[in-house]
Formats: structure tokens, sequence, C-alpha cells
């Protein structure tokens, strides 16, 4: 079944034509995890379709810049920005984030991703989706470099990961010198083995705050704890 052309939160509709990497749960969880509180400057990497920078936009009053490498993602992400209640704010760059990330005079309060992950495994023959799924663009080690230089002393980057590549992320974190300050494991469904990580880096020492959430309880059913993380976007909770 093809997913539909568009896709329709409480306060804005995202467009999905172009983009390879449509909106996904994925998106959805890390736009509505990360910590905005005190953000006036967010940058979101690899925005896609701009959701996640969109969600951060609603969620916050700060500036966002969103960049993407992909041409055509990054023309359908800046439409679905000037149709939102919140184009003052959001801005779109078609670029490199390694190359953009040299720009140390720019800081960040918050960098968000939802990053490849794919590293060995088959690449799709759609050129732009491999780009979106796969690390040789911009790999865990590019990501985490980048946002160390662009990173305000305080700031914080929050990412979404396979469960399974968690381990060698928070490592390749420390050698660079970040430290975990929350960290939520995602369990598809309770008794279901571990998914997906919500991860959140800091350059200040701390003692980190270790969560887990299911997506489902053991009938199938949405559990309290994604529909209270997620009710300001989806227009079923």
């Amino acid at each position: 079944m093809r997913r539909n052309p568009w896709f329709e939160f409480k306060q804005f509709r995202v467009e999905q034509y172009k983009s390879a990497m449509k909106v996904s749960t994925d998106s959805v969880l890390i736009g509505a995890w990360a910590t905005v509180d005190l953000a006036q400057r967010i940058l979101d990497v690899g925005t896609g379709t701009g959701v996640i920078a969109l969600m951060m936009a609603q969620r916050s009053l700060a500036t966002v810049v969103a960049i993407e490498i992909e041409a055509a993602a990054s023309q359908e992400a800046r439409q679905n920005f000037n149709q939102s209640p919140w184009t003052e704010r959001l801005s779109l760059l078609n670029d490199d984030f390694s190359v953009f990330a040299n720009q140390k005079s720019l800081n960040f309060d918050l960098i968000v991703s939802n990053p490849p992950f794919f590293a060995d495994s088959l690449k799709s023959k759609d050129k732009a989706l491999a780009t979106a799924r796969h690390t040789d663009d911009l790999s865990h080690k590019q990501l985490l470099m980048g946002a160390k230089n662009l990173l305000a002393p305080n700031g914080l980057l929050s990412v979404i990961l396979p469960y399974t590549c968690f381990s060698d992320f928070k490592e390749e974190a420390r050698l660079i010198g970040f430290y975990l300050k929350r960290r939520t494991v995602v369990i598809p469904k309770i008794g279901k083995l571990p998914k997906r990580v919500l991860i959140e880096l800091t350059l200040e020492a701390c003692y980190p705050v270790l969560e887990e959430l299911a997506v489902l309880d053991g009938n199938g059913d949405y559990t309290q704890e994604y529909k209270s993380l997620t009710t300001e976007f989806y227009p079923a909770f």
C-alpha cells in the first residue's frame, strides 16, 4: 500500500510527494521528545519533509534552521514551512551538514536529528532514499563532530537511533566529548524487545536519566504514555 502524499497534524500539514523519507513514527517521536524549553536557536539535521523542524517550531518560540542535502526534499520542506503558521521562524538550507558545521561562529541551543543509520546493508536503487537511510553522506561521527562545533556551551544534541546502534553511538559520543543526559528506550509493544532509542547528549558532565517508553500495550492499543507524548500532534489523540 502506498503512503499518502501528505500527512495531517493538528496544527500543520506535511506534503511528502518528493522527499525520499516520509513522515514516520521515528520522526514524530524525536520531534515530540526533544527538550526545547530553553532553546532560542534550533537546528534540524537532515530535515527531509521538514516534519521535525515544524514540530520544534510548534513546541517553542525558537528560531529553527533545517538543513537537507537532497534537493527535492529541500524544496518540499521549504514549501511545508511556507504553508505553516511559523514561516517567519523557519528557514531551510540545501547544504551538506559537514560543510555547514565548519561555521563555528554559529551556535545552537538544540540540534535534533533522525539521522541515517544503515552502514553496510544493501542500498536502495533510489539514490535519494539511499542518501537518507545510509551513513555514507553523514556518518554518526560526522554528526557528532559537527554538533560539537555548532552547539552552545550548554546546548543539547537529541537523536533517535535503532536500539542496536546505541552502544557504539554512545562510545563514539564519549570519545568526542559528549555526556549522556537522557536516554529513552522505545519498545514497539509491551512484551517485545526494544526497537529504537531516544538519546540526549550534552557537553557538560551530568548524571543520565534513563527511561522506557512503550508505543503499544499488550492489546495493541496505544499506551497512555505514548498518547501523552504525541497528543499535541496526532489528530486521533
